[in-house]
């Protein structure tokens, strides 16, 4: 590389170092002052002796380190540095090389080194920014691996940028002037007048080398919020961040010159902060909880306990709500937290769910609002919160979310397993309520593979359809004209029971029952309905049905009919829906000649009834148990 060869020819541009102290022009001046002492101090004679000899070396030596310490602390971490990139033997290559990186880089500037070489550098910057510049530049492959950094005494005279070797020196001999004595910071900022114009860009460059990391990501964030940024977040000002400053400007009215100055950063923070109008984003303390986050304090207000939840309900126009998360456990209890939470109506089942050893992350949409929940353990405690926020307003959910998880403290306090009266109801969990499928029908098992045979009305309009609320199935065909739907679960499983369809239908009146689910999934079990068959037909001659004379609850449709001996004589379907009330216990079936053939054409294989006697009632019980299942759909 350039600065490698400049190097080894004894040029000596670049600062010399001893450990990590670089030594300067004015330290020269100190070694000189330091020798011509010496001399005066402690003349050297011929009369001297051997041992008075190393004894004057020896103060000299002492006074040396002494003023090389003291003058390399009175050097400023914010001293204006440079960082060195190449070296030229040439103006004519410097010029073509500097012309290169000013292509991709900001900050780029030429110095003849007064040895015959031309240097490439970066800058000015404090030693902290480029510090961090050296690093990020070197890991990007933007510069050479042997850049360093350089102090402003190295260089001389400025031949880039080469419309102006005037511009360039305004850049740096005002820098160089500033730093009167080792006290003085080598950049101060700069205040435009009352009623002046805003800074100049050599201006706003050294009020920005005052920005911290901290600060230079903030302004990178805000960018990548407004849609100019794209990059990493690393508070280097490379050529992409640069970029973005150039067009946020162009965007907002201001010239492009790809450096913000103090009033344009103060105007895009403005605009990045703006979200927050309104929100009362405020740290909230509940000390019950022992929980410390910042909240939305015009939109929430406390509203109750109920472990391990601390409600904090919409105090405003907004449908936002917030739950704080605390109780003692561990991770099986963290466990159990994630599967309990998912059960309930805040945690809609359209999301991703994220769980890991110590934590859990689950976001959940539907039609009104969005739910994320964050939980973590924290030895021997689970603390977490969730965000309910409306559908539609994803720029300020999005940074509220940010706000509140960056601000989130674990206090010591546990909030009391026994906190708040919770309202007795199957249905609430921590005042809570559990989410509900929109309809839940019957079906039953009709092969060894698990396909399900139910009514086509179970499952209209579904996101999802499950088994038994447990198991995710998948509708694989539908029959409108016949009424009937058929599902595979998605997961193997091996029915307990599978349906033997009669061959024949049994003797008039002969009594029969149906299995389901009629109270839809309250009863953990399908309940038994008895009845008779009234006739083989529908009430104008149709042939595929059977009529019953049973009365049933809407849950039951989908489940089987049988006759006496446990075959399936067909499958209950739903009440007609029409202006004619038929009596309640007039119900009607799909029979099973008619459903066999459906489900033949739609490649599910039945099985065959068996001719024996008649159950008892505990046996005919248990074979409906078997085989039905509940079918719920969900929105």
């Amino acid at each position: 590389m350039g600065n490698l060869r400049a190097v080894s020819e004894g040029l000596s541009y670049a600062p010399q170092t001893t450990g990590s102290i670089a030594v300067n022009g004015n330290l020269t001046h100190w070694l000189m002052a330091f020798a011509a002492i010496s001399c005066l101090c402690v003349p050297k004679t011929q009369h001297l002796g051997k041992t008075a000899e190393m004894k004057r070396l020896l103060v000299v030596a002492i006074m040396f380190w002494v003023v090389l310490v003291q003058g390399a602390s009175a050097q400023s971490a914010n001293d204006v540095v440079w960082v060195q990139i190449e070296a030229r033997p040439t103006i004519a290559e410097a010029t073509d090389r500097a012309r290169s990186y000013a292509a991709a880089l900001p900050d780029v500037s030429g110095f003849a080194l007064g040895t015959g070489w031309y240097g490439i550098a970066l800058g000015p910057y404090t030693r902290s920014d480029a510090e961090q510049v050296l690093r990020v530049y070197r890991e990007e492959g933007l510069i050479p691996n042997d850049s360093f950094i350089a102090d402003r005494l190295s260089f001389s005279t400025p031949f880039w940028p080469s419309d102006s070797a005037a511009s360039a020196q305004s850049t740096t001999q005002p820098l160089a002037d500033i730093a009167t004595t080792p006290d003085t910071p080598a950049i101060t900022t700069i205040t435009p007048e009352p009623g002046a114009p805003d800074e100049t860009v050599a201006q706003a460059r050294q009020n920005e080398q005052l920005l911290d990391e901290d600060g230079r990501k903030e302004l990178q964030i805000a960018l990548q919020w407004a849609g100019y940024y794209n990059s990493t977040i690393d508070g280097a000002f490379g050529s992409g961040t640069r970029n973005s400053m150039a067009n946020w400007q162009s965007a907002n009215g201001f010239d492009p010159t790809g450096v913000l100055t103090t009033l344009q950063r103060e105007e895009l923070l403005g605009q990045f902060n703006a979200v927050f109008d309104g929100l009362g984003m405020a740290v909230v303390s509940d000390e019950r909880a022992g929980i410390e986050i910042m909240l939305p304090t015009s939109l929430v207000g406390f509203e109750k306990y109920q472990a391990p939840f601390a409600h904090y309900a919409p105090s405003g126009d907004m449908n936002v709500r917030v739950l704080l998360i605390s109780q003692a456990g561990d991770q099986k209890t963290l466990f159990g937290l994630y599967d309990i939470m998912q059960t309930l109506e805040i945690v809609p089942l359209d999301g991703p769910r994220q769980r890991d050893q110590e934590s859990f992350v689950l976001i959940g949409q539907n039609a009104d609002f969005i739910s994320e929940t964050r939980v973590r353990l924290y030895g021997g405690q689970i603390k977490g919160f969730t965000l309910l926020w409306p559908r539609g307003d994803d720029n300020r959910r999005g940074r509220v979310m940010d706000r509140m998880e960056s601000s989130f403290r674990s206090l010591n306090a546990v909030l009391d397993s026994a906190a708040g009266s919770e309202t007795q109801s199957i249905d609430l969990i921590s005042g809570l309520q559990i989410r509900k499928p929109r309809l839940s029908r019957s079906g039953f098992y009709v092969d060894q593979t698990g396909s399900v045979v139910t009514t086509s009305e179970a499952v209209q309009s579904c996101s999802r359809i499950t088994l038994d609320e447990e198991y995710e199935a998948v509708l694989t065909s539908q029959d409108d004209a016949v009424g009937i739907a058929v599902l595979k679960p998605v997961a193997r499983l091996s029915p307990p029971g599978i349906a033997g369809l009669a061959a024949a239908p049994p003797r008039l009146l002969s009594d029969v029952a149906v299995s389901g689910y009629s109270f839809g999934g309250t009863l953990n079990a399908p309940s038994m309905t008895f009845g008779t068959l009234s006739d083989i037909k529908g009430l104008r001659g149709e042939d595929q049905l059977s009529r019953l004379s049973l009365e049933h609850l809407p849950g039951d449709a989908g489940g089987p009919v049988m006759d006496a001996r446990g075959n399936v004589l067909g499958m209950l379907l739903p009440r007609p829906q029409g202006d004619q009330q038929l009596p309640p216990d007039v119900s009607f079936a799909l029979n099973s000649t008619t459903l066999a053939e459906a489900l033949r054409r739609m490649g599910v294989q039945t099985k065959a009834g068996t001719a024996l006697g008649d159950l008892s009632v505990i046996d005919m019980t248990r074979r409906g148990l078997d085989m039905t299942v509940l079918v719920s759909c969900w929105e």
